[in-house]
This record gives C-alpha cells, structure tokens and sequence, in this order.
C-alpha cells in the first residue's frame, strides 16, 4: 500500500497543477482547491490515527482525503464553477474521474469500495445507508476533516464584509439578513440545505450548524480552539431573541460533544 499511496499522491499532485493558468482569478480558485486537498488529507490521517485505527485503515483514510475533491478541478474546467447547484455535484464528478484511473484497481474490491463510498458521501447533507462499518466510518472520518479545513477557507469570507473581496465562486447575495427558514433550522439544531443559501446571513448560519453534523469530539474541539464558531457568532447581525435561543442552544450542544470521548465500533 505504501507504494500505491506514493504513486497517488504524485498523480494527484500532478493533476491539479495540469490546471494551473494565467488567469488570476481561475488560479486563486485551483491554488484554493489545491491548498484545501492538502490540509484535508493531512486532517484525514491525522484523525484516523486519533481514532487508533492500525496503519491500512490509516492509510485509505489519507486516501480519501487526497482524492475528496478530485472532481473540483474538472468541474471547474467545465463549468467555470464550483457551485454543484449550477453544475455538477463534485464528489459525484470526482468518481467519474476515478473511473479512469488505472491504480485504483491495485487497491481489494473491498477497499476501493469503501473510498468510493467516502468519497461519494463527503459532501452529501447525510450519509447514504450502508451495512458496511468501514464505509461508514471512512465517510464520517471525510467529513468531519473537510469541514474542518472549509471552516480555515471561509474565515475571511464569513467573519469579514460578506462577499466583498471574496472570489466569484464564494460570492452569495451581500446581504445580513438571515432567512425565516434558516432561522427555525438553527432555534432548533437541525441542518439546512447549503444549496438554498440566498444571503451572507444564510451561509454564516449554514456553517454554524454544521456543528450539529461533525461526528467526532476530536474535530469539534479543533474548530472551537481556532475560534471559527465564536468569530461566525461575534459577526452575526441584526441580533434578535430567536438568534440568540439558538447560539445558546449550539453552546450548550457543543460543551457536551467536546466533554465526549470518541470511540468507534469496527
């Protein structure tokens, strides 16, 4: 495996630079990618190790983080976006692409299933049904080290002045307002559809209750010591009761999940 973890690695870091241009605005976007495929594929192994998985677990989950994303880059090339809502879901694209590569057959059946698995549901609102407890988990590792590095990427751009200065790929209506229905989703710890994100507001709360979805307290912990939750929160306006109920509500859920020791059952 460690050969083939190699060759992965030098295909995938191949690949994205083959995407490099001279067009600033298109090159900020696959450095961005770049640099977040990175950091999630370092998140990735660093909490499968947490989680005291032996090295060949640890591995396809370093796997999963260097491929997550694979399809942004031809998404991008195709559809001048990274909106899966104005073009193609990118984890669907990604194993589209995955199809063609050849190494992958060097990995068990069983193995390339469960990357495909993970890689597939890593941006879904919730995981797929599977009886398969590795598939499980690895689409739960994925997940939980994505946000992870999405809430590093959006910090300038939730914290800040909204969509100024933020890419065309980041741009939502500039307005605070938060909408009525996101509203009830964060009083009640739910989770909202990303996609119907119309406002700055919407997107600030979106990524708030994405709390309510990361599953292990290793991750939780993570995001709260950066202070990405509390920074979301400072920016949050115009405060009224019902904003208030549900950042009680996330503080509280919150204290709880970090107090928790993570286990898994494999």
């Amino acid at each position: 495996m460690k050969d083939l973890l190699k060759e992965m690695h030098t295909w995938m870091a191949n690949y994205m630079k083959s995407f490099y241009t001279e067009d600033e605005e298109v090159q900020n976007g696959i450095r961005l990618k770049e640099l977040h495929t990175g950091y999630v594929t370092a998140h990735s192994r660093e909490l499968a190790a947490h989680l005291g998985l032996d090295e060949h677990h640890r591995q396809l989950a370093e796997i999963v983080g260097l491929f997550h994303d694979v399809g942004r880059f031809r998404q991008y090339t195709l559809y001048k976006t990274f909106n899966d809502s104005r073009s193609e879901d990118h984890a669907d694209l990604g194993l589209k692409v995955l199809d063609e590569l050849p190494f992958m057959r060097k990995l068990s059946a069983g193995d390339e299933a469960v990357v495909r698995f993970a890689i597939g549901n890593h941006n879904k609102k919730e995981i797929a049904p599977t009886e398969d407890k590795w598939q499980l988990l690895m689409a739960k590792i994925i997940r939980d080290a994505d946000k992870l590095d999405i809430y590093r990427v959006l910090r300038p751009y939730l914290t800040g002045k909204g969509a100024e200065g933020a890419p065309n790929f980041i741009k939502v209506d500039a307005a605070q307002e938060i909408s009525p229905d996101f509203m009830e989703i964060f009083v009640a710890g739910g989770q909202a559809d990303y996609h119907q994100i119309r406002t700055h507001g919407d997107r600030k709360l979106v990524r708030l209750l994405w709390v309510y979805d990361i599953n292990f307290s290793w991750t939780l912990q993570r995001v709260v010591e950066a202070g990405y939750v509390d920074d979301i929160i400072a920016s949050l306006e115009p405060r009224n009761d019902r904003l208030e109920m549900g950042i009680r509500r996330l503080r509280d859920y919150i204290g709880k999940k970090c107090a928790e020791k993570d286990s898994i059952a494999v």
